[in-house]
């Protein structure tokens, strides 16, 4: 049964003003996964106006109602749970594992943003001028448009958009191409929530439309946040836009994430992290670790031991890459990275988006999987001659987003963790580990400003000065 998605507008479900609509294609069969509605100008426009109204209204909703809402939502997204299992497999071809692991993290996502609703506090700054009580208080900064990929399609649009809710902010989910029926469902969970009309809205649009919608809806005056996570090549044009219209952006983007293993490393411990970290969602993570750079002491059985972890995983445990761009991506690496001397240790090219994990050893900077993220079940092993070796061969790439490091001595792993160049890094653990509560970003080309808990309601909030003089003042005329 074909799966539809339409528009969310000022708390009804809607078609797009023209009727047009969308399909996206199963990766695996290209059958017809989902039919998504095409939000046009006038919808758009009519978005931003419907969330502008509601603003005021929910700013002053009361934190303990905006909490009650939250925690609905999340139990909502739970009760959806084989909804959503079905519908991203449909549309990515992720595992049931996956997508319900987003299920379980979403709502986590929107119990977390509860919690913040009662932790939003200001300062009291003593003043130099009697009489003068001044303060620093954080409210609601207005309309907020997130944009979510389809990678973690569930995680990533409930994080666009709970922590901007629990702040007193109206939302906006601008929603994948590629998966636009799940995050749907998202808007759907928090409709049955109860939260009032205006103040939870939803677009999708075709990869055509989209970059003259997003810029329409970044200049619209009723927009005072924005958040991105996708490409590091389409953030730069959000991150222009924004500055262009002087809009305050979260940006996260690519990543490139190395796992260090150093000489003295618990061997098994490091290779199920590498494991785990390069090929969960058939690598097709944020975090997913794409360098693994091990001390040439331990080479060999680290190797060894990752290979033998790498061949024994169950068939089927990847799911499949969400299109063939992704395989011939993959694959043109693989062939850059072979013709210029590095060794394949198992896996290798494909011909469907049913790709095998993938290892290549011995990998250069002179080979394109050095430096450019594969995004994807292909990883590179590079050789370090020492640790000192390793961080800099870590912090070769424009990217910064996570990290890994394992040793048995973790005050020698937090001195190198110190020293790369990431806004995240993990001692002894995966470079894939995500906390609702955590303080979520990177630096360099995977973006700046953070996701999550306080770091969280710093980006979404506006902090103003107010003062309140409480005896006659002596001015100067």
């Amino acid at each position: 049964m074909t799966i539809t998605s339409p528009l969310f507008i000022n708390g009804e479900a809607c078609a797009a003003a023209d009727n047009a609509t969308y399909t996206r294609l199963n990766p695996v069969t290209g059958d017809t996964a989902s039919v998504a509605s095409v939000a046009t100008q006038q919808d758009t426009d009519r978005t931003a106006q419907s969330a502008a109204a509601a603003f005021p209204g929910w700013r002053d909703t009361s934190p303990g109602e905006r909490r009650r809402l939250l925690l609905a939502a999340a139990e909502a997204l739970e009760q959806r749970r084989e909804q959503f299992i079905a519908t991203m497999h449909a549309e990515t071809g992720a595992t049931e594992q996956w997508a319900g692991f987003n299920v379980h993290l979403g709502a986590e996502i929107l119990r977390e943003a509860a919690a913040l609703t009662t932790q939003i506090e200001g300062q009291v700054i003593p003043s130099n001028t009697p009489g003068n009580i001044a303060l620093a208080t954080r409210q609601g900064a207005g309309v907020v448009l997130g944009m979510a990929p389809w990678n973690a399609p569930v995680i990533l649009a409930v994080r666009a958009i709970a922590t901007p809710l629990a702040c007193g902010n109206t939302v906006i989910l601008k929603g994948s191409e590629l998966s636009p029926a799940t995050q749907g469902l998202i808007i759907t969970a928090l409709a049955a929530a109860g939260f009032p009309p205006g103040v939870v809205n939803y677009l999708t649009f075709t990869p055509q439309s989209a970059p003259a919608r997003v810029e329409q809806l970044i200049a619209h005056p009723a927009i005072r946040r924005v958040n991105f996570t996708g490409s590091t090549a389409v953030g730069r044009i959000i991150a222009q836009t924004c500055a262009r219209n002087l809009k305050p952006v979260v940006l996260e983007l690519g990543g490139k994430a190395p796992l260090l293993v150093l000489d003295d490393a618990d061997i098994e411990q490091a290779a199920a992290g590498a494991t785990f970290g390069a090929f969960a969602n058939a690598g097709q993570i944020c975090m997913s670790t794409e360098r693994i750079i091990v001390d040439n002491a331990i080479a060999a059985p680290f190797i060894d031991a990752l290979v033998n972890r790498v061949n024994g995983l169950p068939k089927g445990l990847l799911g499949s890459v969400v299109d063939m761009k992704t395989v011939e991506r993959c694959n043109a690496l693989i062939d850059d990275a072979l013709a210029k001397g590095a060794r394949l240790l198992t896996g290798g090219k494909a011909e469907s988006t049913l790709m095998q994990a993938t290892l290549i050893d011995d990998v250069t900077p002179d080979m394109r999987l050095w430096h450019e993220e594969s995004f994807g079940p292909v990883k590179a092993i590079i050789r370090a001659r020492d640790t000192d070796e390793a961080v800099s061969i870590a912090n070769d790439s424009p990217y910064g987003l996570s990290s890994a490091v394992y040793s048995r001595d973790t005050a020698r792993a937090w001195n190198v963790a110190q020293n790369l160049q990431t806004g995240i890094c993990h001692i002894n653990g995966p470079t894939v580990h995500d906390e609702a509560q955590m303080p979520f970003g990177g630096c360099k080309d995977s973006g700046y400003g953070r996701f999550g808990g306080r770091a969280g309601m710093a980006e979404f909030t506006e902090l103003r000065w107010i003062t309140m003089q409480t005896q006659p003042r002596q001015l100067p005329f």
